[in-house]
């Protein structure tokens, strides 16, 4: 089965996927706010907002904040969500399909989503509609397996193999966690289209789930999701009783890269 193809998958768990899915380190809008300072006058432009967890810090500097978003549960949702903010409105549509005029935003920023875009439409599409001096940050969230129980990764990989990888025809690669490095390559891939002025930050974490809870968090994973039903019920059951036999919960590490991008 073809992975890139599952962008779909999110809006039919729109909801866990709101409740679940983490927000971001405020460190991190530190960081986009030092680099490009917001306030009432100016616009920003949200591309795949989906359950609305990186939208709220934009909103509060008073700019206004368009989000395009392809799924209609999403946009439903979020609507209601950031309904009382009379500065934010939501698109039903994909972002390499929504027309914006050229040179017309201040801030473009992608959460988790912009992976979703082929590369080569969505940084031109960005670069063409900021303002000069105008930035494009890129953030995403990095999961990592517990680190503390070896025991438990073991047996995780193993149902991994057995469930997952077989069912994707897949072979089964060791775990690694996001580093500096491709954080780095990655935000390299703007210089291509015309930004300067790059950078790019990381930020730490850890997040503890109970069985049935990391369990209901992979449920929002698109991979995860697109796994047929009987199997994917198997699967699951089989993880949350290998973490109630190795401790009763599990330990995420997660690494948060940041990307920004300045046009001329």
């Amino acid at each position: 089965m073809d992975l890139d193809g599952l962008g779909w998958t999110f809006d039919t768990v729109a909801g866990a996927y709101e409740k679940l899915r983490p927000g971001y380190p405020e460190e991190l809008y530190e960081t986009i706010f030092d680099y490009i300072p917001l306030n009432g006058s100016c616009r920003a432009v949200e591309v795949g907002i989906g359950g609305g967890q990186a939208t709220l810090p934009v909103l509060r500097t008073g700019c206004s904040v368009t989000a395009v978003e392809y799924g209609t549960e999403f946009t439903k949702l979020c609507g209601e969500k950031f309904g009382e903010y009379p500065n934010f409105t939501v698109i039903t549509n994909k972002f390499e399909d929504t027309v914006f005029s050229d040179e017309s935003v201040d801030l473009v920023y992608s959460a988790s989503a912009f992976h979703w875009i082929p590369e080569s439409i969505g940084y031109a599409k960005v670069f063409a509609m900021l303002k000069s001096g105008g930035a494009f940050a890129r953030f995403a969230n990095h999961p990592y397996r517990d680190k503390g129980n070896p025991a438990l990764s073991e047996e995780m990989d193993r149902i991994y193999g057995e469930y997952y990888y077989k069912f994707y025809c897949r072979e089964q690669k060791p775990l690694a966690e996001y580093t500096g490095e491709q954080a780095l390559q990655r935000a390299k891939i703007a210089e291509k289209y015309g930004f300067e002025d790059i950078r790019y930050d990381l930020f730490y974490r850890t997040r503890t789930f109970s069985a049935s809870e990391y369990c209901a968090l992979l449920g929002t994973y698109s991979d995860h999701i697109a796994i047929e039903e009987r199997v994917r019920r198997e699967f699951f059951s089989k993880i949350e009783d290998a973490i109630n036999r190795y401790g009763g919960s599990i330990t995420v590490y997660d690494t948060v890269d940041l990307q920004l991008a300045r046009k001329p």
